[in-house]
């Protein structure tokens, strides 16, 4: 099985890789190992000194209609990969992008990633991202983006990594969005035996009626820690907002979340909720008098979370 083949079948993405009418762009370590684009997307790579340059265009007015596979791996125990990622989609263009990140059998492996994201007036911007690592915990992910949401914009960001070990993860995503735009990020993490999670999302809502939610869902076992800093700024009139973090802490692990929420406008309005804890005792119970033991409830109500 050669290498683009074994990425193809981690990420289990083989119906969209031979559909001529699905764009997609496959790169293993720091080489482009497949690209198809599709009316109305310009790709742009550029093989850098260390890592890949990558620049997407959805020409305005655009509607991509099947989503754009992504697809970063590494086949090897160690390496770096990086990759740098400009996204510009114009005004009332659309597309939906799955991002598969494949690291199954990593030792020494980091993955870095920064993002410019740009999106036009009326434009969406549906982003998701699923990790799967190596059960070795020997990889490193740092994704950075910084987001401008146009007006009327919509965009929306989902990250999961419940899959294999976590190993050491520094999300970091900057958000601004103007009059009448939407942002929604959501982040879904499952760490456990010396795992270290941190997650730093921030969003401005500078326009007149913009919105913004930030979502974080959490599971820490045994020693693994976890760092949450959200902080949500409202600066406009009638600009809403609302952070919710929800962490469940099991054994010797370590959780925090810091939620912050910023109100500069006297008709602009912001709530949080956060919540730290072991998993529901009286959900506990109530699983195991179906017959589940106590592992094995746990485990049931952690998927519950990060579903």
């Amino acid at each position: 099985m050669s290498g683009l083949d074994e990425i193809i079948s981690a990420a289990n993405i083989h119906a969209a890789a031979r559909d001529p009418d699905t764009a997609h762009l496959m790169i293993g370590l720091n080489e482009v190992l497949s690209s198809r684009s599709v009316p109305g997307l310009e790709v742009q790579t550029e093989q850098a000194e260390e890592g890949v340059n990558l620049k997407f265009v959805v020409t305005a007015g655009t509607v991509i209609e099947k989503p754009v596979h992504l697809c970063f791996g590494l086949l090897q125990e160690q390496g770096i990969q990086r990759i740098n990622i400009r996204m510009e989609v114009r005004d009332s263009a659309a597309i939906d992008v799955m991002a598969h990140c494949v690291f199954p059998y990593g030792k020494d492996i980091q993955h870095l990633m920064d993002a410019e994201i740009v999106l036009g007036a009326g434009a969406r911007y549906n982003y998701f991202e699923r990790h799967i690592h190596s059960d070795h915990g020997g990889v490193l992910v740092v994704p950075k983006a910084k987001v401008h949401v146009g007006e009327d914009a919509r965009f929306r960001t989902d990250f999961e990594l419940v899959e294999g070990r976590v190993g050491q993860i520094d999300i970091d995503y900057d958000t601004t969005v103007e009059a009448g735009g939407v942002m929604e990020m959501t982040a879904k993490v499952s760490g456990r035996a010396d795992d270290r999670i941190s997650i730093r999302e921030t969003g401005q809502l500078v326009g007149e009626k913009a919105r913004g939610v930030l979502t974080t869902r959490v599971a820490v076992r045994e020693q693994a820690r976890a760092e949450v800093y959200n902080k949500l700024t409202a600066s406009a009139a009638f600009a809403r907002g609302h952070v919710d973090c929800r962490e469940i802490v099991q054994h010797g692990a370590f959780a925090s979340a810091v939620p912050i929420v910023e109100v500069n406008h006297p008709q602009a309005h912001v709530t949080h909720e956060a919540a730290l804890g072991s998993v529901d005792r009286k959900q506990l119970e109530t699983l195991m008098a179906r017959g589940l033991d106590e592992d094995e409830a746990s485990d049931k109500i952690i998927a519950g979370l990060l579903s």
